[in-house]
């Protein structure tokens, strides 16, 4: 089981995860995949930029600690999570969960 867990300021190319995770669990059956991205409103109000702020080493440890515990539940392959901090905007990729798995429901799990 391969884990790959960044919190960065810059943007991901999805497609580009999504071959990396693939070359990282070859035998897979199955990829979940889920990007986030900023909502222009949150509780009603418009969002015009998002600064989403964070503690180097201790977000990254919270981060990978959930995803051990999905590695630990489910039978995955691989994983990767990459989080977003700095200033974003709507419509931005702030999250992406990929997950890799021999079967589907094990990766829908695992990701959800």
């Amino acid at each position: 089981m391969t884990l790959d867990v960044r919190v960065q300021e810059a943007d991901f190319d999805l497609g580009a995860e999504y071959a990396a995770l693939r070359a990282r669990a070859p035998g897979a059956g199955a990829i979940a995949t889920f990007c986030g991205c900023v909502r222009d409103l949150a509780d009603g109000a418009e969002v015009a930029t998002l600064e989403l702020e964070h503690y180097p080493g201790v977000t990254e440890a919270s981060v990978e600690k959930v995803a051990a515990e999905a590695c630990a539940r489910w039978p995955v392959a691989a994983l990767t999570v990459i989080h977003r901090v700095g200033r974003l905007g709507p419509g931005d990729q702030i999250v992406l969960v990929l997950t890799a798995s021999a079967h589907r429901q094990a990766a829908f799990d695992a990701n959800r």
